[in-house]
C-alpha cells in the first residue's frame, strides 16, 4: 500500500510539474497572461511590462489554459476538467464566470479578433464569450489534432498541425482561408508524431512560429506556412515546460519556461522576450524559490557574415553566474571572458560556437555546431605598383571595411548617393585598413570616391 500511495504521489506530482505551459498576449504592448509556479503550486500571473515583473492574480483554479480577449482585461481559461470560463478583470481571484461545459471544449483556446470571439481548437468557435459554439465543417482535414494557431490580424486564416497513429514519422500542417470551414495540406514535416510543436501566428499577415521542443528549435515562416527557416537552437533542462506567443508590435516574440525540480523546492519562471522574430532575447524572471538552473544560451542577429565583419553576440544564459567562457572557434581555447563579446573572425568557412557558463558549484556549456558562415566579398578596385585598395563586403549593410594599402601620408573616402550628396567624409592619415559605420545610409545605390595627390576615382557600391 505504501508502494502504491508513493507511486500515486509521483504520478500527481509529474503531472502538477509537467504540464505545457501556457502564455498569452493582451491587447497591449507588453501585456501578456501567463501560468507558472508559485510558491506552493501553479498560478496566473499578468504582467504589462514584457514579463519583467508579474503579479499572480489567482492560483486558486486547477487552469490548464488561458487566451486573452481582445477587450482589455478579458481573458478566458479552461480549468480540469474541461470548463470554459471568463473574467473580464485580469482573470483576478473571484471574477471567473462560467461560459460552458461541453466536453467538446479544448485545451487549446485562442481568441479571435473581435471581443466575444473564442476559439475551442479549430473545430468550433463562440461570438458570445463562449456560452454558445458555431461548429466548422473542416473539409480536407485529416488525422488527430496535435496543435492550431489562428492569424491575428484576420481570423479567418489559420493553421493545423496534425498525426496518424499508424504514420509515426510524419506530421501535417493544413492551413485555412475561409476559418476552418475548408482545410489544405500545406507541408508534411518530417518528424515523429510523438514529438511536442507548438504554433503562434506573428503581428504580420502570415507570419508564423513553429517551435519543436523536443529538438529545442524555433522555426519562423513569412508567407502562410509555405516555408520555414530555422532561427535558433536553445538549451534547455530537463525539468522544465515551456510555451510560446507571438507580441503585439513587429518581430516581437516570447518563450515562457517554467523550471520546477525537488518537489517544489527549486521552482522559476523565466520570460525570454525578443524584437527580432526570435534571434536575440532578454531573460526576465518575474518568480524565483529556491536553486535557479545554470543554462548556457546565445545568438547572433546574421549567422552568414562578410570577413572582418564583427560579429556581435548576444548571451541570454541564466542561473547565478561566475564567468562566461566563450571559444568562438570550440578549438579548446577561450577566447573571451566577457558577458556579450563582439569577435571578428580571421579566416573564411563554417565555425562551431561553445559557451560555457561557471556557476557556484557546476558548468553548463552549449555548442552550436557549424553555427557561423564566414565569407569573403573583398573586392579590389584599384592596384599599381604602390598602391592598393580594396572594399569588403560589396553589397554591405550597417559596415563597409576599406582595405588600402597607400604610399601617400594621407587620403580621402567619400560616399555619394544618387542626388550626388555628400553622405560621408572621411580624410585619412595613414595607410592601415578601417570601417566605416554605414547603419544610417538607406538602403540602395551609392558611389564610392577615393582620392589621394596622385589618384582620384569612383565606384558604385550598394546597401542592402
Amino acid at each position: 500500500m505504501k508502494n502504491l500511495t508513493l507511486i500515486t504521489v509521483l504520478l500527481l506530482f509529474a503531472v502538477l510539474v509537467f504540464p505545457d505551459s501556457k502564455i498569452t498576449r493582451g491587447p497591449n504592448v507588453g501585456e501578456i497572461y501567463f501560468i507558472g509556479p508559485t510558491h506552493t503550486g501553479l498560478g496566473l500571473y499578468y504582467s504589462t511590462d514584457f514579463g519583467e515583473t508579474a503579479v499572480c492574480v489567482d492560483s486558486t483554479m486547477d487552469i490548464l489554459t488561458i487566451a486573452a480577449d481582445v477587450v482589455h482585461g478579458g481573458i478566458y481559461c479552461v480549468d480540469m476538467p474541461h470548463n470554459l470560463y471568463y473574467s473580464s478583470n485580469y482573470g483576478n481571484n473571484g471574477t471567473w464566470v462560467f461560459k460552458n461545459g461541453a466536453a467538446e471544449i479544448s485545451e487549446d483556446i485562442e481568441s479571435g479578433i473581435n471581443s466575444g470571439r473564442i476559439f475551442s481548437n479549430f473545430y468550433m468557435h463562440s461570438e458570445d464569450y463562449g456560452s454558445n459554439f458555431i461548429y466548422h465543417n473542416s473539409n480536407g482535414y485529416f488525422g488527430s489534432t496535435k496543435n492550431a494557431a489562428i492569424d491575428i490580424i484576420n481570423d479567418s486564416i489559420g493553421y493545423v498541425l496534425s498525426f496518424k497513429l499508424n504514420v509515426g514519422d510524419s506530421l501535417y500542417l493544413f492551413r485555412t482561408f475561409d476559418q476552418f470551414e475548408n482545410l489544405e495540406l500545406i507541408q508534411t514535416l518530417n518528424y515523429n508524431n510523438g514529438e511536442h510543436i507548438y504554433l503562434s501566428c506573428g503581428n504580420k499577415i502570415g507570419e508564423i512560429y513553429l517551435f519543436n521542443k523536443n529538438r529545442k528549435q524555433l522555426f519562423y515562416s513569412n508567407d502562410f506556412s509555405v516555408s520555414f527557416i530555422s532561427v535558433e537552437k536553445f538549451n534547455l533542462n530537463n525539468y522544465y515546460s515551456i510555451d510560446i506567443v507571438a507580441g503585439k508590435t513587429n518581430g516581437e516574440f516570447y518563450i515562457l519556461y517554467n523550471f520546477i525540480n525537488l518537489m517544489w523546492q527549486n521552482a522559476h519562471i523565466y520570460i525570454y522576450h525578443s524584437i527580432d522574430n526570435g534571434k536575440t532575447f532578454n531573460v526576465y524572471h518575474p518568480f524565483a524559490k529556491g536553486n535557479e538552473p545554470v543554462l548556457a544560451n546565445f545568438s547572433t542577429v546574421e549567422k552568414e557574415v562578410h570577413l572582418t565583419t564583427p560579429v556581435e553576440f548576444c548571451n541570454y544564459s541564466i542561473g547565478d553566474i561566475l564567468e562566461y567562457q566563450w571559444d568562438f572557434d570550440n578549438n579548446g581555447t577561450i577566447d573571451s571572458y566577457e558577458e556579450s563579446p563582439i569577435h571578428i573572425y580571421q579566416d573564411t568557412g563554417w565555425f562551431s560556437v561553445k559557451l560555457s557558463i561557471v556557476g557556484p558549484d557546476s558548468v553548463n556549456s552549449f555548442i552550436k555546431e557549424n553555427y557561423i558562415h564566414i565569407i569573403d566579398t573583398t573586392t579590389k578596385i584599384y592596384e599599381n605598383n604602390f598602391d592598393s585598395f580594396s572594399i569588403s563586403p560589396n553589397p554591405f549593410n550597417d559596415r563597409l571595411t576599406i582595405i588600402s594599402v597607400f604610399q601617400s601620408e594621407s587620403y580621402s573616402i567619400y560616399i555619394y548617393n544618387l542626388e550626388g550628396e555628400k553622405v560621408i567624409d572621411i580624410l585619412k592619415q595613414n595607410n592601415k585598413s578601417f570601417t566605416i559605420n554605414t547603419s544610417e545610409l538607406h538602403p540602395g545605390v551609392y558611389v564610392l570616391n577615393i582620392s589621394n595627390q596622385n589618384y582620384s576615382s569612383n565606384y558604385k557600391i550598394i546597401k542592402k
